[in-house]
């Protein structure tokens, strides 16, 4: 009986995974580590210019050689510096974009703005980042990688 019972389990997980698109198909992030430097979030009216309050996350974001962030997108806002390294980083068109040591990145919020960060170089590759998500969202929402990918 037990057996059976973990059989059923077993395949309702599988059958779940494949009905939940985006889930089970995912681009996973590898070579990848971030440390926080700040997680605050200002709540709604107390600053006259975010009347429905921000959840803001300074984070630096290390990608080692031959890393990537995995296919995703943001609720919110993102606003970056390349501190080291050179980051490509294509959009949904898959057309690759690169970002060198100092350049500025900014990243608009919304599935039609899905991008991955990928270090291609032999060097790691540093982030100083800061998202401005809404509150209760996460910080990035994993999805399938496009078609052109």
């Amino acid at each position: 009986m037990k057996r059976a019972v973990q059989g059923v389990l077993a395949a309702t997980a599988c059958a779940v995974a494949v009905a939940i698109p985006g889930w089970a198909y995912a681009t996973p992030s590898e070579g990848i580590s971030g440390v926080t430097w700040v997680d605050i979030e200002v709540l709604p009216g107390l600053l006259p210019f975010v009347p429905d309050g921000v959840h803001a996350v300074a984070r630096e974001i290390t990608i080692e050689p031959g890393g990537s962030t995995g296919w995703h997108y943001h609720d919110g806002p993102v606003l970056g510096i390349v501190r080291a390294g050179t980051l490509t980083h294509p959009e949904g068109d898959c057309e690759p974009v690169t970002f060198e040591t100092g350049d500025f990145i900014n990243e608009p919020s919304g599935p039609d703005h899905l991008h991955v960060g990928r270090n291609l170089g032999t060097e790691p590759v540093i982030l100083d980042v800061v998202y401005l998500v809404p509150i209760g969202s996460p910080l990035f929402e994993d999805v399938p990688a496009p078609a052109c990918d």
